[in-house]
């Protein structure tokens, strides 16, 4: 189901060339340092639980030793409702890759999911990789092997600790909608469902490449230690435009706004300590969804091309900020819901 599609304009393709991809309300008003590259531990071979911390009723972190990535990464668990086993939804972040999840500071998830039947798995620290698997080390943003983490490392620890019922569904915002349909992609079958919120779906073309790099580069990155120099055979197998036929059987959702403000933006400019500081993110933050949209034009073509079917919401108004991304989770949740087999009413 496609709702209010748009032709992609050269206008908007020349909005991503500048797109970072992150979502604004992240965005600092200073510069911030450059980021400091995780540690690796060469000892640490072995992939495991470290810790297990309860944090209230509903949510717990979890401290995972990676083998993949030499180190330990933090992940947070929102319980489901109910008892008996849940399917698991592993829910991505966009490109700053916080200890904690801005689906759960920002975004609104653990509220969100109070009542639902379902375990939310949500990693930290991703900061700007894609959630992909690296060619090489990086100076900045260390050893990313985030592809194996998220597929082979973690759903086996976590799953049993909440004795899943093995259905799962990932889903992302920004980068993490990118990741979560590459992740979906290239392990057929392994998600029941992927949505895609306010994401860019492809790397190998001129303007997939661009996304991309500058999603890296944001961060300190250097995009040739991502997948190897531009044209490689990396970008090519990353690209879900071109390798769209493996999600056939997969329910898909895709979303994105126009980058027109809401009503919701343009009173929390008016609130900001500085309203020229907030008025020159939320441009951004237009400029930003505006390529979403083209993004997510392109990717909901190509899959009535190949005639797999997808449900895509393309919503009249909204920027590429947080307040506008937990507007999409529950549209988002209708579709994965039904492919995770659970009541409508939940």
């Amino acid at each position: 189901m496609t709702r209010g599609r748009l032709p992609m304009t050269a206008a908007a393709a020349a909005v991503l060339s500048i797109a970072l991809a992150a979502p604004i309300a992240a965005a600092p008003q200073v510069p911030s340092p450059p980021p400091t590259a995780p540690t690796v531990d060469p000892a640490m071979t072995r992939t495991g639980l470290v810790d297990r911390v309860r944090l209230d009723d509903q949510r717990e972190r979890l401290s995972i030793a990676s083998a993949s990535m030499r180190r330990v990464i933090t992940v947070e668990v929102l319980h489901g409702s109910g008892s008996g086993p849940r399917p698991t939804l592993y829910l991505l972040d966009g490109v700053d890759g916080d200890p904690t999840s801005a689906w759960l500071t920002k975004g609104k998830a653990a509220e969100f999911f109070a009542d639902k039947p379902v375990d939310v798995v949500l990693p930290g620290g991703g900061t700007g990789s894609m959630y992909s698997d690296w060619d090489r080390h990086d100076s900045a943003l260390g050893l990313n092997r985030w592809e194996t983490f998220l597929t082979a490392e973690l759903p086996p620890i976590v799953e049993s600790l909440l004795r899943s019922d093995g259905v799962r569904a990932i889903a992302g915002v920004s980068m993490g909608a990118q990741a979560a349909m590459m992740l979906a992609q290239r392990h057929r079958g392994m998600y029941r469902a992927v949505a895609g919120m306010s994401g860019c779906y492809s790397t190998s073309d001129p303007l997939g490449h661009a996304v991309t790099a500058i999603t890296v580069a944001s961060r300190g990155g250097d995009p040739t230690n991502l997948w190897g120099p531009p044209g490689s055979q990396e970008w090519v197998d990353h690209d879900s435009l071109l390798g769209a036929e493996a999600l056939r059987g997969t329910a898909i959702y895709l979303s994105a706004a126009t980058g027109i403000p809401t009503s919701a933006d343009l009173l929390a400019v008016a609130r900001a300590p500085s309203v020229p500081d907030a008025l020159a993110e939320a441009g951004g933050g237009a400029a930003l969804e505006s390529g979403s949209r083209s993004c997510t034009e392109q990717m909901a073509n190509r899959l009535n091309e190949l005639r797999i079917p997808a449900t895509v919401e393309y919503e009249p108004h909204g920027v590429h900020a947080w307040s506008d991304f937990q507007a999409q989770l529950p549209k988002s949740w209708n579709v994965l819901s039904r492919a995770l087999e659970i009541p409508k009413a939940q």
